[in-house]
């Protein structure tokens, strides 16, 4: 990283710069992607007080890190600190805004307020990434649910009651897997396993 020092730099030693450039670049460690950064320093004395301003651009982010003490070289640890805080902050909160896809969030957040298990929530995520694809959603049959057995009656009832245009359910008479499937036309097709 690339070391700017400006205002009163006869009290920067080479000892005491060697030391900012160490501390810097341990900070730089944590920012530097791609390309050179710099790291602009500014040195001001007000009375018998060092007032040391770091600036640093990361990103679309300007980071300022001041630090005052009467010693020199605390008031840069003050300043560099205080660089690595935003720095650590800023990192978190970019990690937890990008980190997961929005479909996926959304979804989360849904079936948190609905109170929906994880597992229809994966199948959700699973048909959203479907459905950006151009591809035809999946709808999963959970076989463990303890449901019990209905005739094609119930069924029919069941496609009443509810909006659905499909009811998946193990036929009592039979003893086997069935699907009744709502046509456009209004009338019903029955696929038995």
């Amino acid at each position: 990283m690339k070391l700017i020092v400006s205002g009163k730099t006869k009290d920067f030693t080479p000892e005491l710069e060697e030391k900012v450039t160490a501390k810097i670049a341990k900070f730089s460690k944590m920012i530097e992607q791609r390309g050179e950064r710099e790291a602009h320093v500014t040195h001001q004395v007000e009375r018998h007080l060092h007032r040391i301003e770091v600036i640093v651009n990361f990103y679309d982010h300007v980071l300022v890190g001041e630090g005052l003490d009467a010693d020199l070289d605390a008031a840069l640890c003050h300043a560099v600190e205080k660089l690595e805080k935003q720095v650590v902050k800023l990192k978190n909160r970019w990690r937890d805004t990008h980190r997961d896809a929005k479909a996926v969030r959304t979804t989360k957040e849904s079936w948190e307020a609905n109170g929906s298990s994880p597992e229809t929530a994966k199948s959700a995520v699973l048909d959203q990434r479907s459905n950006g694809n151009g591809r035809p959603k999946i709808f999963h049959v959970d076989y463990n649910e303890n449901r019990k057995p209905m005739t094609l009656e119930e069924a029919l009832l069941e496609m009443q009651r509810e909006t659905d245009d499909y009811v998946v359910y193990r036929d009592s008479s039979r003893n086997c897997l069935s699907v009744l499937v709502r046509r456009p036309d209004g009338n019903f097709d029955l696929i038995e396993s």
